[in-house]
């Protein structure tokens, strides 16, 4: 048998398809349509601001994963960038967390995409289950994934460009209707505290991570220095502004709603019929479709590319850092993902009896989890990684400092006031994922060396050249 090459396709991403590869990861459409239900019941009229305080938070991790994304270039993002600061087990600690993280938003993504579905058929008279709906998302998904990644590039770009545009549209029409007058109720963060916000701040997680996503495809990337210091930036600010935006619209447009905003399912849709817009329904309807589609592609992009790097460098099995000899994608990798996005999802609807809503949020909130722990490992890995160079400098050392302050309000307020069930014991379960990682990754360690810190540097100055 041929053996099949241990690269991915070189140089075939542009600026603009990389920065999809994070904007389809974030899915602006997504909290728009679904997250800001959740948002307001968590923290009332005080979650703009909680995503004003997740975006500032997450620009100070942006700095620190910038740090290395400036100067190296790898499939892989955080996990090989935390093993060069931190060394071997730290970083298969930090990959560890980004799968459980594009494990469970890609999960979120599928139920999304299935409750969105399910309220187009619906329009035909359709009534059609979820666990279908989860095969035909994930193995689609896996299509795209497994083809070609500018395929899948392009289609995210256009599809989520287009939901935006379209949601955009309507948050106009009612920002008119109430005369462009500010919202006083907003401003002055009526009914909230700073324990209230802390748990918002981990919703706003849930809505911005993937800003970081541009960093998996370092290979792929056409001059991945620039291209993707810059998308990491650019996907960060533009979604952050965007959601400070639609989420002060929602709560502005839907204030005395009957049922209120916490309680809808479809927020734009009730915004769409109160502007006798009823002709978005659909469009708004198919644009949230797609973006959840968008999304659960992303995860699975970037996830098996941190499986695909973890196999190459002897963590996972080797099969798993095969790449395809055709198409040139992490096939194995991918393949893994596309059947959890299915089983996890099938699993909870079959044998816990939730609803797809509910399978939404909460795997959402359980990947917000995952990136915190990637976050932070990163940003205690950037400093470090700086010294080692001789490149430190004390701005550096503010940027990580920062972050891991920031870090701390959603980390506490995830377990304290003490959330709601079964919210209060996901940070336990992450807890125990976590120990299980730490424990094979440690004895991995003493059993054999799988991957040198120096590693980063040799490439390093090998793409640099």
């Amino acid at each position: 048998m041929m053996s099949e090459p241990s690269r991915l396709r070189a140089h075939c991403l542009n600026f603009w398809t990389v920065l999809a590869q994070s904007i389809a990861l974030i899915s602006p459409t997504m909290t728009a349509v679904l997250i800001v239900p959740l948002m307001f019941g968590t923290t009332g009229e005080s979650s703009w601001l909680a995503y004003a305080f997740g975006m500032i938070m997450l620009l100070f991790v942006a700095a620190n994963l910038n740090q290395f994304a400036k100067r190296s270039s790898h499939t892989g993002s955080m996990f090989l960038y935390s093993v060069a600061g931190l060394g071997s087990t730290a970083g298969g600690l930090s990959g560890w967390c980004l799968i459980w993280a594009y494990m469970f938003i890609g999960t979120a993504g599928v139920a999304g995409f299935t409750v969105f579905a399910q309220q187009l058929l619906a329009m035909a008279h359709l009534n059609v289950p979820a666990v279908p709906i989860f095969a035909v998302c994930a193995a689609v998904c896996w299509y795209c994934a497994y083809k070609d990644v500018r395929l899948s590039a392009v289609l995210m770009l256009v599809f989520e460009a287009v939901s935006v545009a379209i949601i955009t549209i309507l948050a106009f029409v009612v920002l008119g209707h109430h005369g462009f007058a500010i919202d006083t109720d907003q401003l002055q963060l009526k009914g909230n505290t700073l324990s209230s916000l802390g748990l918002g701040v981990v919703v706003a997680i849930f809505s911005l991570v993937g800003f970081e996503a541009a960093t998996a495809f370092g290979e792929e990337a056409k001059n991945p220095l620039k291209t993707i210091p810059r998308a990491v930036i650019v996907s960060l600010l533009l979604t952050g502004v965007f959601f400070v935006f639609i989420t002060y619209t929602e709560v502005l447009g839907l204030r005395g709603a009957n049922p209120s905003l916490d309680k809808l399912t479809a927020p734009l849709s009730t915004l769409a019929t109160m502007m006798h817009l009823d002709v978005l329904q659909i469009p708004i309807d198919l644009g949230a479709l797609v973006s959840f589609f968008a999304l659960a592609l992303s995860c699975m992009n970037s996830g098996a590319r941190v499986v695909f790097q973890m196999g190459r460098h002897g963590f996972f099995h080797e099969a798993t850092g095969n790449a395809h000899t055709t198409n040139e994608t992490p096939h194995v990798a991918i393949t893994i993902y596309a059947l959890l996005q299915f089983a996890i999802p099938t699993f909870i609807i079959q044998f816990k009896g939730l609803a797809v809503t509910d399978v939404f949020n909460d795997a959402g909130t359980f990947g917000a989890f995952g990136f915190l722990g990637a976050y932070v490992f990163v940003s205690i890995a950037a400093p470090m990684y700086l010294k080692k160079i001789g490149e430190l400098r004390p701005l550096d050392i503010g940027y990580s400092v920062g972050a891991l302050v920031l870090l701390l309000v959603p980390a506490v307020g995830s377990v304290y006031p003490v959330p709601a069930p079964p919210v209060n014991l996901f940070p336990y379960i992450f807890a125990t994922y976590f120990l299980i990682g730490l424990a094979v990754f440690v004895a991995r360690a003493k059993a054999k060396e799988t991957l040198a810190p120096a590693s980063l540097g040799t490439e390093e100055t090998a793409l640099a050249s």
